[in-house]
């Protein structure tokens, strides 16, 4: 009996631990930080990597659905976080994934037209210079 409460308390001691670990890890289940400047700028390469992929590669569906995931992400982590949300580099942003998101949303089999594809690079210059700033 006495082996058996041994080996319940270590196992408990050992899932304790575990989890505590886990919960401490620098990343979220979401695949972001919590530090907004790096978060913006991880998702901000994702997406330049989303706008530049050619029709024809073969990971296009890939990159684009780690693009839709990033924005999502983003959006779910720092919509409501009042100490960012004032910021230019946060509105930039948002204004950024919300053209991108709707474009996936509303054509999903269509290239990014070009037109797009240079409003995005801009904005992505703007929220880049703004993190440099801390706006």
């Amino acid at each position: 009996m006495d082996m058996k409460r041994y080996w319940s308390r270590l196992l408990a001691l050992v899932l304790v631990v575990t989890i505590g670990l886990m919960g401490c890890s620098g990343e979220g289940p979401d695949g972001l930080s919590g530090d907004y400047r790096q978060d913006t700028l991880a998702v901000v390469n994702t997406l330049k990597q989303a706008i530049e992929v050619s029709p024809d590669d073969s990971n296009k569906a890939a990159i684009q659905a780690e693009a839709r995931q990033k924005i999502n992400d983003f959006a779910a982590r720092y919509q409501r976080n009042s100490s960012v949300s004032g910021l230019s580099s946060f509105t930039t942003m948002r204004t950024a994934l919300n053209a991108l998101a709707g474009h996936y949303s509303s054509y999903p089999n269509r290239p990014i037209p070009e037109k797009l594809k240079n409003r995005l690079s801009q904005e992505f210059e703007r929220v880049e210079m703004a993190l440099k700033r801390g706006a």
